[in-house]
């Protein structure tokens, strides 16, 4: 028992293979783009975006702060990077709104993640960014790709049956 007084359920690994797999089935052509779960990611993930961006666009000297860089002579590169973040923001948002029709959108932002994450990585091996740099790009960037590759999926393939009718 919980602390709520509920039974706790452990799930068994077929558990979470059919849960999966109702998470990332190909809908039929009556079903909603996107489930509850991806709806609120999307909308999460716009907020944070935009938050972010706007951090990096203002806040700047903190951003340096937080991880541990000397701030340097000119700011437009961190800048610049959160006018982009912000606007994928507003782009998550209108996947949310129209999934469909800006699915686009969202793999742009998954490979974006997927590659600045990379680029991250490289960055912290070499030693010219601490490693704390690691959570900044976890948080922001690398927890958002799963759920990113099943709403992509779930899109393409309605899209995929959309243009086949």
């Amino acid at each position: 028992m919980t602390r709520l007084g509920l039974a706790a359920k452990r799930l068994s690994l077929f558990d979470y293979w059919l849960l999966v797999k109702r998470m990332t089935e190909t809908p039929s052509p009556s079903t909603k783009p996107l489930t509850k779960w991806m709806k609120f990611v999307l909308r999460f993930v716009a907020v944070f975006n935009v938050l972010a961006g706007l951090f990096m666009l203002i806040g700047y000297h903190e951003t340096y702060k937080i991880i541990g860089m000397d701030k340097p002579a000119i700011n437009f590169p961190i800048q610049l990077v959160g006018i982009l973040v912000g606007l994928f923001g507003v782009g998550y948002y209108l996947v949310a709104k129209n999934p469909i029709e800006n699915r686009n959108v969202l793999a742009l932002g998954f490979w974006s993640k997927l590659l600045g994450s990379c680029l991250g990585t490289g960055y912290v091996l070499l030693g010219k960014l601490p490693p704390q740099f690691i959570a900044v790009y976890f948080f922001a960037d690398l927890i958002y790709l799963p759920p990113f590759y099943l709403i992509m999926r779930r899109l393409y393939a309605l899209a995929k049956e959309r243009d086949a009718d």
